[in-house]
């Protein structure tokens, strides 16, 4: 999941000082571990040189015996006296456990005697165990606070990054003539605003240039489409026509027509989506039965049967412009590839179902059909139509499904909902 820049800031400086405060709480525990056992061994050293000592001078002279220290010999002779649990003891330091208590033992060998001299270090134990239970609380403790820290600092020092995306991301098109590097001091922040400042300006040039060329070409293209169609118009209504005539006419009418058609729908997409999102409600069926009328010359002498079912109570927020091109586009395909069988064309409360018996797609061609200007070797076209409806279905969120094998036919359905 994406973090903003103030999240990781935090949770950098947390691990940060998590890790330090846990290596030197590590580093002192072990310190003062090791420190306790070096006293302790240094005091049964010299306890046990005193006592070893004391005995060269009177055998008779018993070990030490305290609340900490508790003392045995073993002569070679006899082990009488002597607890099981030191019994298997060498010559040494041991750490042993004796119900609850521990204890450091050190073993010496002196003569025929060997000497066990135990140190009760449970209290230690306890107070390490302590010690470990503080140095964890404080850890967690540092934690937190370079946390807090973190997000303290984090909000100063990324206060100007948050102003200047705030400042990006609720700009409209209309409010980039004015700079954003006013506000900010010349540091990198300020240098990233002047930097989105140059780009900026480099766009917004070159989409008014993109605009003046749209606009020119959009009215020079009517301009012409218009005298074409008006003159093809007036030919069809001169009777002193032949029949072979009047289809070259009707041709050329159809053509027109079909790019004025496609020259307003490429002009909508290219507008902003907020200026044709809505469109007012769109009846899908008086389009879809429009289109089916529209192109059936496409059939001409073709043994092909179309069989359209719709439902008439489908309406979409959309141009109806744009709904006429995604579905004339669908169902010119299907009359263009289909040579004999059926087309069936079905609209229901929340699907445009268009099947067709047709020449079908090949394998390899079907995830490149949706791609601008895409052509296989059967297609006949500019290779436009299916990318214009993939976006015009993007545009609206609609979903599109083909489904297609070669020399068998192909089907697409749109979901409106």
């Amino acid at each position: 999941m994406p973090r903003n820049l103030r999240y990781r800031v935090a949770v950098f400086f947390a691990s940060f000082g998590a890790i330090i405060s846990l290596a030197l709480a590590s580093a002192l525990y072990f310190a003062a571990k090791d420190l306790r056992q070096r006293l302790v061994d240094e005091t049964l050293t010299a306890e046990l040189d005193d006592y070893i000592a004391r005995r060269e001078r009177n055998p008779n002279s018993l070990p030490p015996s305290t609340v900490t220290l508790h003392g045995y010999v073993q002569d070679a002779t006899s082990q009488e006296g002597l607890p099981s649990y030191l019994r298997s003891l060498l010559p040494g330091r041991h750490d042993l456990q004796v119900g609850d208590s521990s204890y450091r033992v050190a073993v010496v060998d002196v003569h025929a005697s060997r000497f066990f001299l135990l140190y009760d270090v449970s209290a230690q134990r306890r107070r390490e165990w302590q010690l470990a239970l503080l140095l964890g609380v404080l850890v967690v403790a540092v934690t937190m606070l370079s946390g807090l820290g973190g997000i303290a600092l984090a909000a100063a020092v990324t206060a100007p990054v948050a102003e200047l995306a705030t400042q990006v991301r609720t700009r409209g098109p209309d409010d980039w003539a004015q700079p954003l590097a006013e506000g900010f001091a010349h540091d990198d922040v300020g240098e990233l605003a002047r930097v989105f400042d140059r780009h900026t300006a480099r766009m917004r040039a070159f989409i008014e240039r993109e605009r003046a060329l749209t606009a020119d070409m959009s009215h020079e293209l009517r301009t012409s489409l218009a005298v074409i169609l008006s003159a093809a118009e007036m030919l069809l209504s001169d009777e002193s026509l032949t029949e072979r005539q009047k289809k070259r006419v009707v041709r050329i009418d159809r053509a027109a027509r079909d790019m004025a058609e496609l020259g307003t729908a490429l002009l909508l997409m290219a507008h902003e989506e907020s200026s044709f999102a809505g469109g007012g409600a769109c009846v899908v069926a008086s389009v879809v039965e429009e289109a089916v009328e529209k192109h059936r010359h496409l059939l001409r002498k073709k043994p092909v049967r179309v069989d359209v079912h719709t439902d008439p109570g489908l309406e979409v927020q959309a141009d109806r412009g744009l709904v006429d091109i995604l579905v004339s586009n669908l169902i010119r395909n299907a009359y263009s590839y289909t040579d004999s069988g059926i087309i069936t064309v079905q609209q229901d409360g929340r699907d445009l179902i268009i099947s067709d018996t047709g020449r079908g797609i090949p394998g390899d061609a079907l995830n490149q059909v949706f791609l601008r200007n895409f052509k296989d070797a059967a297609s006949e076209g500019a290779g436009i139509g299916l990318s214009l409806v993939k976006r015009i279905c993007d545009r609206y969120g609609w979903r599109i499904r083909l489904e297609s094998r070669e020399n068998e036919g192909t089907t697409v359905t749109i979901r409106f909902q």
